[in-house]
């Protein structure tokens, strides 16, 4: 199965790690392109045992891939998982600007006649 993960941190990250070792074709999207281009590389930002070599693994198996055009990943996906940040706001509630932002990429997916 084709899998989206919109995120690319500490959730979004394990998340498609461990759906890519079950066998699913998983595309990670994140905003961050320099932390898409480190992690394109193998390289793990996060302090979890085995993920580096999960990783390394089901990128060589072209089973784990990283994008910053979530756009185009939500497009050849089956299944969106979002797992972006919700912070704290200066009230205490949850900031979900990085919540409404991704939902609003998956309902209005800009297209190349854009």
């Amino acid at each position: 199965m084709n899998l989206c993960i919109i995120g690319a941190g500490y959730v979004g990250l394990a998340t498609a790690a461990v759906f890519a070792d079950l066998g699913h074709h998983v595309i990670c999207a994140d905003i961050d392109a320099a932390k898409i281009d480190s992690l394109g590389t193998g390289e793990c930002p996060i302090d979890e045992p085995g993920l580096p070599r999960i990783l390394r693994r089901y990128l060589d198996a072209k089973r784990l891939t990283f994008t910053t055009d979530t756009s185009a990943a939500v497009g050849c996906s089956e299944i969106v998982f979002i797992a972006v940040g919700t912070p704290l706001d200066a009230d205490g509630s949850a900031d979900l600007s990085h919540l409404r932002a991704a939902v609003s990429d998956i309902a209005h997916p800009s297209t190349a006649a854009d």
